[in-house]
């Protein structure tokens, strides 16, 4: 009944039974977990969302919404016994407003295509994820996406205007508005970073900004990690809110390097990449204001960049990072969390120690700037055991984050991965709050149920997930 109703709603073609032909949707980036849903259905536009999610509701059926499946939590991991709700043909602009600094889009629309298409207007989106050349604005909204230019232009959720929801209902909400503020509570903030377990975003509409004059590159080079963390706080405290300030270590560095050829320095323990724009003589001013507190900071080498094309350069070391650690390891594990900037060189020293306990390695690319760190464990799944102490690993740096201050997500939001880390930051009274919401917007808890919120401790009827089965449910 459900496969033929599916069939009656998108077309034969855009409703998935096969198991092997659903092998790619069965896990996001993390990749280490995978499961099989039911059924992956393929809708083209707001009303067949509605329908199909209206369906699941009357048959309490669980719906888990995948946009270009980057993500890095297990966040879209399919659950068995239900259906992914593939966004993949949402992929249009449906205009750009140059007159009011806005873009129209739907969730599919990679991240850096909105840029490429403001561009002829002079505009551009500022929230650039890592994964911008493929990663969808839709999943940036159920994660709240940063990226290296956060630090000045904000995350994903300071440049919304509005946005078209599918509720667990399958009925159509739209929030937001053209206006500078609306009335009533803010429930596009609510939305944002909620991972698909309020409602399923269709259509989009974000800010615009003016592409700056000119942007240049401070590329500098320190010996010891603790400086270039110290020389963060030195260059915010005085007052220069760079566009983007981001780290790498000496695995990192060697990694990017050896991938783009970007010059850098591969002797170096740790880099900097600060990036100013603005107009050319406020960036030249503090081009030089930035070379003096980097120098007092120790640093080893400065670079600044000389043109476009060099600047461009720097940055594909950086954005490449990730997929360049991949030539130093055979698996690695993204780690995802926000700390206070002055805890940088302790949280820093803190992932040593436990890289030395563990004997596991530790490649660190992160935006500084907001304290959002990314440390890269580098471990070999062929190995018995390797996983989970990796996991271990990871959970011990969480915890590390959140006792500085800080929390266990700063981008890549919860899903599966983080879901047992979450009782280090919040009591049960915060959880249960958590699920009031989640109730409130979905009584029937059938948008990606198990993601995201545990069950407080106290009234738990079920065992926590455990690390090898987590996206088993």
């Amino acid at each position: 009944m459900l496969y033929q109703s599916l069939i009656d709603i998108v077309g034969t073609e855009h409703v998935i039974a096969d198991k092997e032909t659903m092998r790619p949707y069965e896990c996001d980036g993390l990749s280490v977990y995978t499961a099989l849903p039911d059924y992956v259905v393929l809708p083209a536009n707001t009303q067949e969302v509605m329908a199909v999610v209206s369906l699941c509701f009357q048959m309490n059926i669980a719906v888990v919404a995948r946009g270009a499946g980057t993500g890095l939590s297990a966040g879209a991991l399919p659950l068995k016994g239900g259906i992914l709700l593939s966004l993949a043909r949402f992929n249009h602009i449906l205009a750009i407003d140059p007159d009011n600094s806005v873009a129209h889009v739907q969730p599919g629309v990679r991240n850096l295509a909105i840029s490429e298409a403001a561009a002829p207007y002079n505009l551009y989106y500022a929230p650039d994820p890592s994964s911008q050349i493929a990663c969808s604005i839709g999943g940036n909204i159920a994660e709240n996406a940063g990226g290296v230019h956060c630090l000045k232009y904000g995350l994903t959720v300071h440049n919304l205007v509005s946005l078209v929801i599918v509720t667990a209902e399958g009925k159509r909400l739209d929030i937001g508005g053209d206006s500078l503020d609306i009335a009533g509570f803010d429930l596009l903030a609510l939305m944002t970073g909620s991972e698909g377990m309020l409602g399923i975003v269709t259509e989009i509409k974000v800010k615009l900004l003016p592409t700056p004059q000119i942007a240049k590159v401070v590329l500098v080079g320190f010996d010891s990690v603790e400086k270039a963390a110290n020389a963060v706080n030195d260059v915010i405290s005085k007052g220069i809110i760079p566009a983007g300030l981001e780290m790498m270590d000496g695995y990192a560095i060697k990694a990017a390097e050896d991938f783009a050829q970007a010059g850098y320095p591969v002797d170096a323990e740790a880099l900097l990449l600060c990036e100013l724009d603005g107009d050319e003589e406020e960036v030249n001013q503090q081009v030089v204001a930035t070379q003096a507190i980097f120098n007092a900071a120790g640093a080893t080498s400065i670079r600044i960049s000389g043109n476009e094309e060099e600047r461009a350069l720097i940055w594909k070391g950086r954005k490449s990072a990730f997929p360049a650690v991949g030539r130093i390891s055979p698996d690695y594990y993204c780690m995802d969390g926000t700390i206070p900037r002055r805890e940088l060189a302790n949280v820093l020293t803190r992932i040593h120690q436990l890289s030395r306990y563990y004997s596991l390695r530790v490649a660190n690319v992160f935006h500084a700037g907001d304290g959002n760190l990314h440390p890269l464990i580098l471990f070999d799944a062929n190995i018995p055991g390797e996983l989970e102490k990796t996991e271990a690993f990871g959970a011990d740096i969480l915890k590390a984050c959140v006792e500085a201050g800080g929390c266990i997500t700063g981008e890549h939001g919860v899903g599966i991965e983080k879901i047992n880390e979450m009782y280090h930051q919040f009591n049960d009274a915060e959880l249960e709050q958590f699920h009031r919401i989640k109730r409130a917007l979905d009584a029937k808890e059938i948008l990606n149920p198990g993601k995201g919120i545990p069950q407080p401790k106290h009234c738990q009827e079920h065992s926590l997930l455990s690390a090898p089965n987590k996206g088993v449910i």
